[in-house]
């Protein structure tokens, strides 16, 4: 199987949050079972003033729905580096997929890029 590197990105993120946040990465849909592992997570801060994110990891299955980070504070024209090193799984069945959620505490205030490696 191969492996694709891929950038996926999101401006003016906002205030929804938990499982009606914006999707910014679902893992892709295929035949079979998919993997990917997220490399990279960044958050910037686009407006005036402080504020605060989070990323929901939104299990493919319907359970074990998680927060990678919640209410993360980001100073004005700052960004947060979500992944430090570290690596994330996600997965999906084929039909249902892992999609990582974005949201912040300010309207159109954050912008996200998520860097992932597909093995498609």
């Amino acid at each position: 199987m191969a492996n694709d590197f891929k950038r996926f990105t999101s401006s003016g993120l906002g205030t929804t949050s938990g499982a009606t946040a914006t999707a910014v990465y679902t893992v892709p849909s295929s035949g079979s079972a998919m993997e990917s592992i997220v490399i990279g997570i960044t958050l910037s801060n686009t407006s005036a003033s402080g504020i605060t994110a989070d990323v929901f990891l939104d299990n493919y299955d319907g359970s074990n729905d998680v927060y990678i980070i919640k209410n993360a504070s980001i100073p004005s024209g700052s960004s947060l580096e979500v992944m430090s090193g570290n690596k994330l799984v996600l997965q999906g069945n084929g039909t249902n997929n892992d999609a990582l959620r974005v949201s912040a505490s300010a309207s159109s205030s954050l912008d996200c890029t998520i860097s992932v490696l597909e093995d498609v």
